[in-house]
């Protein structure tokens, strides 16, 4: 039976510790106090340590998981702001974002099959390069499991926030487009938000492509579906 005071507790709870982790990020910008890793790892101590049961937890913090799709719709505020940018350069967006879908696919599936990984875990990795509201639709499309998607949006948002940068330093890639497109094609909700460290146009680019992968990805998950599995 689900508790409900243990319910609400989890609610503030993980609002409480994202705060807390935004907060201390803000003082040292270190990757060990990025809220997307900091605040989940926090969460997962305390679940832990208190053996809170997973559906307990869920019962009010779910609507936090509903609130991804309207923040990433959010985005097209700026995107309509620049839309300008896309005009000039919707051909090498367009071309940009169809071949980082298709590279971000098939090497996650080649790579899960190289290491032999069951057939459930190659779906839930499958759409793990898109921001989370379309990674679980996409991953639904293809009879993956949502909840271990999720877990590999987080970390390969992680990851591509944390190292990207040097990635595309060491790369020489000085094209403030192509920094932001990187970012938001391999490393979604995350990477945005560092293109917009970087600069304005790197993070309105990041947003544009984050937004047409999510849609292109979604759109070719039935397909995807039916020629791998």
């Amino acid at each position: 039976m689900i508790n409900p005071w243990i319910s609400s507790f989890c609610f503030v709870l993980t609002i409480f510790l994202y705060f807390l982790s935004k907060w201390l990020y803000g003082k040292k910008p270190s990757i060990l106090f990025m809220p997307l890793l900091l605040a989940p790892l926090l969460i997962l101590a305390v679940v832990l340590l208190f053996r809170i049961p997973y559906l307990d937890y869920i019962q009010d913090s779910h609507w936090l998981l509903w609130m991804l799709g309207p923040a990433t719709v959010a985005f097209a505020i700026p995107i309509y702001d620049q839309r300008q940018l896309i005009h000039k350069h919707w051909l090498s967006l367009s071309v940009g974002v169809c071949v980082s879908v298709c590279v971000a696919v098939s090497s996650t599936i080649a790579l899960a099959r190289l290491f032999h990984l069951s057939e459930i875990l190659q779906r839930s990795l499958a759409m793990r390069s898109i921001t989370t509201p379309f990674a679980i639709q996409a991953t639904r499309l293809i009879g993956g499991k949502t909840d271990l998607n999720a877990v590999f949006v987080v970390i390969t948002g992680v990851f591509g926030m944390a190292i990207g940068e040097l990635i595309l330093t060491a790369m020489s890639i000085r094209s403030r487009l192509g920094k932001g497109a990187s970012l938001g094609a391999c490393a979604h909700g995350a990477g945005t938000a560092k293109a917009y460290q970087i600069g304005h146009t790197e993070g309105v680019t990041s947003s544009i492509i984050m937004m047409l992968a999510g849609v292109i990805t979604v759109c070719i998950a039935p397909l995807v579906g039916r020629l791998f599995w």
